[in-house]
């Protein structure tokens, strides 16, 4: 069985972990289009911000394709599909035949049409953070365009080094796609408190010499412009061979196309209507497209999203409908705007659908589960928001967390898998993520798995 992967970024790199964690003979050849092994893109604001080297952020390194019989071809693009022939074909004119390909092409960030774009460097790659990073050392002031996750990760990471940062953002708040008002007004503050002054309600009409022309004729001065203005799913070799594209490739719950010999995942597949856009739905579906690829049984239904908001100094976490209101849903709101805090929990029909936790907050692992299982909610919504003032125990302390309670939503790793691999003599965290994968997504969830680490420590020493 030959198994051909285009795409060598987070989706597809974890599809070929999976796949050859299930069988060790496949043949397996992927070709990725950056020159260099497969990285967490999610942690490139960490680079950004020099609290990370690009090394860290890598997934994979060469020495694992040869450690695990995997042909890797790096800056290789894959440019046409012979469907008949079954044959993949390079832009350097190299032929690939495969029984079985999957599509992992991620997605491209998306450059506004305006005059003078071309002296702005998008934030999405390595290359582009290394750009990026090489322009601020000799920048005086910097300008972001676009104010969603990325736009937030890339300037929050600027101000890190020491520049003055504007962040500039076309919606009337701050991540309108996951925030309602009042929370992104107070996210804006809070980067306002790190350096980040935010503009919201404006939009670019030129990248000048000395700046960004908004579309009033205000020039906003800068030396360095970076956009972060959304990303598309790249689909247009899977149009060209011609599967079905709508916004993304389709796929089935087998995240197969409509040639059963082809599989999306990641960024560039459309499952039931919905592209995501984060890295738990794309390792998801790497996990189901590698059984069904070594000839076991697997369904996709799809993600329950919850954002992540990774910049130093600022922790927010937003899940489902979050723009409800009273009319619509039970809604249980706190704000402490000088303390730059804001939560809100959306309940209907006794179940969580909805949470923003906007601030340092010990709910996030028991909100994150309610919304994951759809479980009933507690009587005590107050006792939701602040556990601490609860009499009821906390749902996510190590000693009273139930060993199926979801730790690292990015990898679907549960303190009953932790445990396990620490009883199999994993010693610290950096041991338990060689083997469960834990805190390897975002990362979010290090702290948790560390007190986890730590509480099963403590309660080896008072069994000796």
């Amino acid at each position: 069985m030959r198994l051909v992967v285009v795409g060598n970024g987070m989706a597809g790199s974890r599809l070929v972990s999976e796949v050859r964690a299930r069988d060790p003979q496949m043949r397996i050849t992927v070709f990725g289009a950056e020159p260099c092994p497969p990285y967490n893109r999610v942690l490139l604001s960490n680079v950004l911000a020099g609290s990370s080297r690009p090394e860290q952020v890598r997934l994979l390194d060469t020495s694992w394709y040869a450690a695990h019989d995997v042909e890797a071809a790096f800056g290789s693009a894959v440019t046409w599909i012979d469907r008949d022939a079954r044959t993949v074909v390079t832009e350097d004119g190299r032929r690939e035949p495969y029984d079985l390909l999957v599509l992992a092409t991620g997605s491209d960030a998306i450059v506004p049409p305006i005059p003078g774009v071309r002296r702005a460097v998008p934030f999405r790659t390595l290359g582009d953070c290394e750009r990026i990073m090489a322009a601020a050392e000799r920048a005086r002031r910097a300008v972001v365009i676009g104010g969603g996750l990325l736009g937030i990760e890339a300037a929050r990471g600027l101000a890190g080094r020491g520049l003055p940062v504007t962040l500039l953002h076309l919606a009337g708040h701050l991540m309108e796609r996951q925030l309602d008002v009042e929370a992104g007004e107070v996210l804006g503050e809070t980067l306002a408190g790190l350096g980040v002054e935010t503009r919201t309600g404006v939009s670019a009409s030129s990248v000048d010499a000395d700046g960004v022309r908004l579309d009033d004729g205000e020039l906003v001065e800068a030396d360095l412009v970076v956009l972060a203005c959304g990303v598309r799913p790249v689909t247009a070799l899977a149009a060209g061979a011609g599967l079905e594209v709508r916004r993304g490739v389709v796929v089935d719950d087998e995240l197969r196309t409509d040639d059963p010999s082809i599989f999306a995942v990641g960024e560039c597949a459309e499952h039931d209507g919905t592209v995501y856009g984060l890295v738990a739905p794309a390792w998801e579906q790497a996990a189901v497209a590698a059984e069904v690829i070594t000839g076991g049984k697997a369904l996709y239904r799809g993600s329950r999203l919850v954002t992540r908001l990774k910049a130093q100094s600022v922790e927010l976490a937003a899940m489902g409908e979050t723009q409800l209101t009273e009319e619509h849903a039970e809604v249980v709101r706190f704000s402490h705007r000088a303390r730059g805090t804001y939560r809100k929990l959306v309940i209907r029909d006794d179940r969580l659908v909805g949470a923003i936790l906007l601030g340092e907050s010990d709910a996030v692992g028991t909100l994150t589960q309610l919304f994951d299982r759809g479980a009933p909610v507690p009587g005590d919504r107050a006792g939701l928001l602040f556990p601490g003032l609860s009499a009821a125990p906390v749902a996510d302390s190590p000693t009273l967390m139930p060993d199926a309670a979801t730790v690292c939503r990015c990898n679907n790793v549960t303190k009953g898998q932790i445990r396990e691999c620490w009883e199999a003599g994993a010693g610290d965290v950096a041991g338990v993520a060689a083997a469960t994968r834990a805190t390897t997504g975002c990362g979010t969830c290090r702290d948790a798995v560390a007190g986890i680490v730590g509480w099963l420590r403590e309660q080896e020493g008072i069994s000796v």
